[in-house]
């Protein structure tokens, strides 16, 4: 559905772009305002200088030598513009730019949660603002032609006027239609551009499935690429059919216009030529006439052509604006209360009748839970998939707020906790885990950036999660790439250049990079070992075992032999606490947790 954009909304896109150019080049900026008044003059300064010489050539009378050579410097002024122009566009486009793609992405990690990258509309609010700073030159371009096209008009009707007042309006009445049609046809292709992104992100969703390695495997297995590709150029043929009307409309439109343009300059060609022979308009006065014609023609297309296009390129801008300019998806406090103070009471964390469900038309995913992570103790959640589990560890980490109830830590409520002082508190290993195309340390240290400069750092993370031997024996060492996706033809076959990692590994490898965050208050592992084989698995929760002693710890995992040394244990089904206690404990009362632990243990004893 088309989205109506408010003329509020363009002036606070213009007032941002202005912004936005001179903070970024200011330099540049202005010179290329220098640039963009002297080729507005230049074009009347020419016409004027023709029709001096040709006057005097014409009437055999006064030196021609002086008014040829201001023709011809004025005419080498106006051969050079052109380029220098284009350069310093070029120039301000470019540091926009950058500033631009900064400030724009700062703006999307100042989202607090995770809410707003699951809505489609802002996925694609957000691809258009990048489309929208991206095109800033463009909008600097129309910006600079509208004020140049503005000043050349002025000075052509002012030239028109004195030769005939009565062409001056008809020129000027023949230019309303053009405006308003070329603003009504930007306004048209940015609706048709917003209602077409939708298309555009599922044509990319194809794309990125058939051109990465991820699916790579299943695709051909399966034989789905055929299929895939249907959908993906069932995609593209609705965003071009969309376009192709688009265009029949722009070129519909720009016929007539072209047409009324072409009659216009007929009717001023007919009168001075009449004009000329009844002797009302000399020699020089008629090329004067027909310069000022086509001028003011010229000037008022590139005047409406500028003016479409800034009003285009604002249309685009304000996603941009929009974006920078979004409330955060959850409130966020500024400064830590004094309770949170390091010294203070250690009480750990509490979840006090907690409910939450992702909207109103969801269903509820947890219903009254009432939890205690108690300071320095290990605690483990377990339930059938869906119980809620994953959807806990967010709402602690704060990428979601409960919609009803609160979660304390050491007493506060971690929503008057500045998100990032929360965060720093916390390390984690997630069952979805990241696998980064970069070097076997930039992996690791990014649960820790300031690791980079701590190679031992790195190395006992990788040690604690079982993985050192193997990224010590790779070709570079820690500085081996872990993908085969940035080289070229040439170096794709060479081993030094990445190496891609197995799935166990992997998982290794997210476990070192939050293991590397080693003085955090909570140690959260989600699903740590699914990924490994039993042998693995037993050494990773080994390891793991003797990390947690002493420390606090929310442990997650379908594979309750990993969780049984847990201080105590909690049981979710359907969004609520069912049980809870230590492992003996739970097995004596005979109840939801025995019941999965003995299935499961049946099928190891069945399988020997």
């Amino acid at each position: 559905m088309s989205r109506r954009i408010r003329s509020r909304e363009l002036l606070s896109a213009a007032r941002e772009a202005a912004s936005l150019t001179f903070r970024a080049a200011p330099v540049p900026s202005v010179a290329s305002l220098v640039v963009t008044l002297a080729a507005a003059v230049v074009p009347v300064a020419l016409a004027w200088l023709t029709k001096v010489v040709i006057d005097r050539l014409a009437a055999d009378e006064g030196a021609v030598a002086g008014p040829a050579i201001a023709l011809g410097c004025t005419g080498l002024v106006a051969a050079a513009l052109p380029g220098l122009a284009r350069f310093l566009h070029a120039q301000v486009g470019r540091a926009t730019g950058v500033v631009g793609t900064d400030r724009l992405f700062a703006a999307a990690e100042r989202q607090v949660g995770i809410r707003r990258f699951e809505d489609p509309a802002y996925l694609d609010r957000l691809r258009l603002a990048q489309e929208g700073v991206g095109g800033v030159g463009v909008l600097v371009d129309g910006a600079g032609g509208a004020l140049q096209g503005t000043l050349t008009l002025v000075g052509f009707v002012g030239s028109l006027l004195i030769l005939s007042p009565a062409m001056t309006v008809l020129v000027l009445l023949a230019a309303v239609p053009v405006l308003v049609a070329e603003l009504l046809l930007s306004g048209r292709r940015a609706a048709m551009q917003w209602d077409i992104e939708q298309v555009h992100r599922r044509e990319f969703f194809y794309g990125r499935l058939l051109t990465g390695v991820q699916a790579a495997t299943e695709i051909r297995l399966f034989g789905i690429g055929p299929f895939l590709r249907a959908r993906m150029l069932v995609e593209r043929r609705r965003s071009n059919e969309a376009q192709r009307r688009m265009d029949l409309r722009e070129l519909a439109t720009q016929g007539v216009l072209t047409a009324l343009s072409a009659a216009v300059a007929g009717i001023g060609l007919w009168w001075a030529a009449t004009a000329a022979r009844r002797g009302e308009l000399g020699v020089g006065d008629v090329a004067m006439f027909v310069a000022a014609v086509t001028g003011v023609q010229a000037a008022l297309d590139t005047l409406v052509a500028s003016i479409a296009s800034t009003h285009g390129g604002l249309l685009s801008l304000t996603h941009y604006v929009a974006v920078i300019r979004a409330e955060a998806d959850l409130p966020s406090a500024t400064a830590a209360p004094a309770a949170t103070d390091p010294a203070g009471p250690r009480v750990g964390i509490e979840l006090r009748d907690v409910w939450f469900r992702y909207s109103d038309d969801h269903p509820w995913v947890l219903r009254g839970v009432d939890l205690t992570i108690p300071h320095g103790r290990s605690v483990a959640l377990v339930g059938l998939n869906g119980a809620g589990k994953s959807t806990l560890v967010k709402l602690v980490c704060r990428m979601y707020d409960p919609t009803r109830g609160r979660i304390l830590w050491d007493g506060v409520d971690i929503r008057d906790l500045p998100p990032d002082d929360l965060r720093s508190r916390i390390s984690a290993v997630f069952q979805d885990h990241m696998h980064y195309d970069m070097t076997a340390a930039e992996n690791i240290a990014l649960g820790d950036p300031r690791s980079l400069d701590e190679p031992a750092r790195i190395e006992a993370a990788a040690t604690r999660a079982g993985i050192h031997d193997k990224l010590a024996g790779l070709p570079r060492g820690y500085d081996t790439l872990l993908t085969r996706m940035f080289f070229d033809e040439a170096d794709k076959e060479n081993p030094d250049t990445g190496v891609v990692l197995s799935g166990g590994q992997w998982q290794r490898l997210a476990l070192a990079r939050a293991l590397v965050r080693d003085d955090r208050e909570l140690m959260i592992l989600d699903e740590p070992s699914s990924g490994l084989d039993p042998q693995a698995e037993h050494e990773v929760h080994t390891r793991l075992r003797e990390y947690r002693r002493g420390r606090t710890s929310l442990l997650i995992s379908h594979r309750l032999g990993a969780v049984r040394d847990a201080d105590v244990i909690v049981v979710l089904d359907g969004g609520r606490i069912v049980e809870h206690g230590p492992h003996e404990t739970l097995l004596a009362e005979n109840g939801h947790y025995a019941g999965l632990f003995r299935l499961q243990a049946a099928g190891y004893q069945g399988a020997t």
